[in-house]
C-alpha cells in the first residue's frame, strides 16, 4: 500500500492538523512499534472521543490484567471474526501470534476458532464470546458456568465480559468507517 493510499472512508488529519495530545501518541506508537496504527490516525479528529477510548482500550487490551494479554488478544480474535472486522482480525491476529508464539494456531482462531484444536479453557472463553456477541439478548447467568469450570474466576469473568464487549464497539467503529490494517501487521509474528 502507498503513502498516499486510503486508510478509511474518512480523510484523515495530516500530523500537523492533530492536537498535542494525539501527536504525542502517535510519537509513542512509532517509537515502540516502528509505524503509527491506521486505528490511531483514522479516528484523530475527535480528539477527546479518541482518547477516552483509547485509555479503556488500553488498560483491558495492554496492561497487566486478571486474564494473560494472549487470553485477551485471543477473544479479539475472535470477537473480530465473528464481526468480520478486517481491521481487527489483522491487527489482533498479529498480536495473538506474536504472544503465543504459534502462528498456526493464531490463523486458525482467526478464521474459526472450532476448528482451531484448542483446549478446554480457550474454547469455553470463545464460546461465550461468541453468544456474546452473535445472540447477546440470549446471555443467561448460566452461560457463565462453563467459565467457572475451566477455572476461571470472577475477576477474569468480568474482564473477559469487558475486553469482548470493547471488541464489539471497536470492531463496529472500524468497519464503520473502512479502516484499513497497517501493512506492517501481515508480517508480524511469523516464523
Amino acid at each position: 500500500m502507498g503513502p498516499d493510499a486510503r486508510i478509511s472512508y474518512l480523510p484523515v488529519p495530516a500530523p500537523e492538523e492533530v492536537s498535542e495530545d494525539i501527536a504525542k501518541l502517535w510519537a509513542k506508537a512509532e517509537e515502540n512499534m516502528g509505524f503509527v496504527p491506521n486505528v490511531f490516525r483514522a479516528q484523530a479528529y475527535n480528539d477527546d472521543q479518541f482518547l477516552a477510548w483509547w485509555r479503556y482500550f488500553n488498560l483491558l487490551v495492554n496492561k497487566e490484567g486478571y486474564l494473560s494479554n494472549a487470553d485477551r488478544e485471543f477473544l479479539a480474535v475472535v470477537v473480530s471474526n465473528l464481526n468480520r472486522c478486517t481491521y481487527c482480525c489483522i491487527s489482533h491476529g498479529a498480536a495473538l501470534r506474536e504472544l503465543s508464539a504459534d502462528a498456526r494456531t493464531a490463523d486458525l482462531v482467526a478464521v474459526n476458532w472450532r476448528q482451531a484444536g484448542l483446549p478446554e479453557r480457550e474454547q469455553a472463553m470463545a464460546a461465550y464470546a461468541e453468544k456474546l456477541t452473535v445472540h447477546p439478548a440470549e446471555v443467561t447467568e448460566d452461560d457463565l458456568q462453563p467459565l467457572r469450570e475451566v477455572g476461571l474466576d470472577e475477576h477474569q469473568i468480568l474482564e473477559l465480559v469487558q475486553v469482548v464487549g470493547m471488541f464489539n464497539l471497536t470492531n463496529r467503529v472500524s468497519t464503520a468507517l473502512g479502516m484499513v490494517p497497517n501493512e506492517q501487521y501481515h508480517s508480524q509474528g511469523r516464523p
